[in-house]
């Protein structure tokens, strides 16, 4: 993606694939930087958004006139607020990047309709992958990274880590790492991911959001000891969460078939999110929210001991249920 791809344009990311979602904005956001450096970054839920904000978010600043905007969940936007962003996106400003996201769903189809019609608008669709295709999704991300990997050795990752798009990045980021360059094996794979697989990042996360404070610390205790990386911890974390919330904002009545795909996890998914919305809050996992996402700065560098920041999670999300 190239500055001038957004600079100037409103880019509109659409679709329930929420780590493409990020990728795509990620795109822009690196493009916009490349292209000035001092560029200015915000970034809003538009829920919060107003003709007011939406000025103070796209005017120019003391240090720079470039400026990169994202409006998250635009599915949220309020009538209000939907005129003055419709207006701005029919003329945008030479020197700003707005970047709408928007989770997919009916929700908000109408402001989706109006802004589809302006040619000042670039749509950006994150289709939903597939059980068959993440093996391809493997591989595109290996190569991403300046590495390969053989058919063989996607799937294994694949069974090893699961379907979360997240943690097969993370595992790919992970594996490139180790072996910089080189043609990724099964061997390769199943020296990191292969054994007990689910006890390395799901489980861990599954018994935390249950409360069970002393089994979750047990499976990251073992599942450290075995070489996995932290990363795939906090993503479980991150993908645990994520389908709660999304299971507690689902539409009620909903065959379970309609329900797993409108929440975005495996139809046996829906069994352990059931059990677990009973005992969490809309305020408790806002907070479980934030603690997964101040546990993966941590381990991405952020602290010094990425055991302890994991330890840490664990504690805090099993002692936030209701």
């Amino acid at each position: 993606m190239r500055a001038a791809d957004v600079l100037g344009r409103v880019l509109l990311v659409t679709g329930k694939e929420e780590f493409l979602n990020a990728a795509t904005v990620q795109a822009a956001r690196e493009a916009v930087l490349g292209h000035d450096a001092e560029a200015e970054v915000a970034d809003s839920p538009a829920a919060d958004l107003s003709a007011a904000t939406l000025g103070e978010l796209t005017a120019p600043s003391l240090f720079s006139s470039t400026r990169f905007v994202v409006v998250r969940a635009l599915e949220h936007l309020t009538d209000d607020a939907a005129p003055g962003l419709l207006a701005y996106a029919a003329a945008p400003v030479d020197d700003v990047a707005l970047v709408l996201v928007h989770g997919g769903g009916p929700k908000g189809s109408g402001h989706l309709t109006k802004l589809r019609k302006l040619a000042t608008v670039t749509e950006h669709k994150s289709e939903e992958v597939k059980p068959s295709e993440l093996p391809g999704f493997v591989a595109a991300e290996v190569r991403r990274r300046g590495a390969s990997i053989d058919g063989e050795a996607s799937r294994l990752l694949v069974d090893a880590v699961g379907h979360d798009l997240r943690s097969l990045a993370a595992a790919a980021h992970q594996l490139t790492n180790d072996f910089p360059g080189e043609q990724l094996t099964a061997d390769k794979v199943g020296r990191y991911f292969g054994g007990r697989a689910e006890a390395k990042s799901f489980v861990v996360a599954d018994h935390a959001f249950a409360g069970r404070r002393e089994k979750a610390l047990e499976e990251l205790r073992w599942a450290m000891d075995n070489g996995t990386a932290a990363v795939l911890i906090t993503s479980a974390f991150a993908g645990s969460a994520r389908g709660l919330a999304r299971y507690k904002g689902a539409r009620r009545g909903l065959r379970d078939a309609e329900l797993a795909r409108e929440v975005g996890v495996p139809p046996w998914k829906l069994k352990t999110l059931r059990s677990q919305a009973q005992s969490w809050s809309d305020h408790g996992l806002a907070r479980a929210i934030r603690a997964v996402a101040q546990a993966d700065a941590d381990v991405k560098g952020a602290a010094s001991d990425a055991a302890y920041a994991l330890e840490r999670l664990v504690l805090t999300v099993a002692a936030l249920r209701d």
